[in-house]
């Protein structure tokens, strides 16, 4: 039995510092910048829970709001494009939105995309079409990442999912009767309008930049990309930070979840279906056990 234990205690000890190594390696993908905390703490992240907004595709009769993802593409084209594709989003989809097909075709032909082979078996650019996605503005993950303090930054297509933060008892417990189901549109809000400056005493590395909101670290290596009167809508509606977050956040939403409302719809006919279900089988049952003895 010694013998046994002997032999198997240092490939346990290799597995747990292979393991260790690997997570060491994989922590600045992540797009977080090392955060310095007091000797024993355990901090749990995000630091500050996201702030809950009102969206008009909460609930369960929520829609979206064609003027706001308007606004939101118009964010994402002029502001998040510069680093974050969408490659799982057709500009064929952008229809739903409200625009017409000339202005869909229109709107493609500002990107270029690589296709290929030809007869002579060469790749080549070309504009891109409505049945095309979102190019990534880099040629690849690794030209990403030195484009961007060694953080490559994630696509977009399904980031409003993906970043959803979960919240403990007794909150998730509500959340289930309220229907909340916006946790990521909150997060995206919260961490695009939540820079601010480090805590007296926290050290933030050189390029980092201090979010509590962030759900990895409380730093991250990407800058504030927002500010007032960066982005001018065409709709009249206030150029400021709050706004821009506010759009860009349903935008991402709905790149998403872009069936969300026929979803809701169906939902809704099926609890319907199965009320008026349950009031037929109920009755059906005092009928033919009505005369019977029990």
């Amino acid at each position: 039995m010694k013998t046994l234990v002997a032999s198997i205690l240092p490939l346990a000890v290799a597995a747990l510092l292979g393991s260790a190594a690997f997570a060491e390696e994989a922590t600045p993908t992540n797009g977080a910048a090392p955060a310095h905390h007091e000797e024993g703490a355990t901090p749990h992240y995000p630091l500050k829970e996201p702030k809950e907004q009102e969206w008009s595709f909460a609930g369960p009769f929520g829609h979206y709001d064609k003027a706001q993802l308007q606004r939101g593409l118009k964010v994402y084209t002029e502001v998040c494009s510069a680093c974050h594709s969408m490659s799982l989003v057709p500009f064929r989809t952008l229809d739903e939105l409200g625009y017409s097909e000339a202005q869909v075709k229109a709107f493609a032909a500002n990107y270029e995309v690589q296709d290929g082979p030809d007869s002579a078996g060469e790749m080549f650019t070309r504009k891109a079409v409505p049945s095309d996605h979102f190019p990534s503005p880099f040629a690849n993950a690794e030209a990403a990442a030195a484009s961007n303090n060694g953080a490559a930054p994630p696509d977009f297509s399904l980031i409003a999912k993906a970043r959803e933060v979960e919240r403990g008892f007794p909150q998730f417990v509500f959340d289930i009767f309220t229907q909340y189901q916006e946790s990521g549109p909150d997060y995206i809000y919260s961490l695009l309008t939540g820079y601010e400056e480090p805590p007296a005493g926290f050290q933030v590395a050189q390029g980092a930049h201090y979010n509590p909101y962030f759900h990895a670290a409380a730093v991250l290596a990407m800058p504030k990309p927002l500010s007032d009167g960066q982005v001018t809508y065409d709709d009249g509606a206030p150029a400021t930070v709050d706004q821009y977050a506010k759009d860009v956040s349903a935008f991402l939403m709905w790149a998403a979840e872009p069936h969300l409302e026929e979803r809701k719809r169906t939902g809704f006919m099926v609890m319907v279906f199965l009320a008026i279900f349950t009031v037929l089988i109920y009755l059906t049952k005092r009928s033919v056990y009505a005369n019977k003895e029990h």
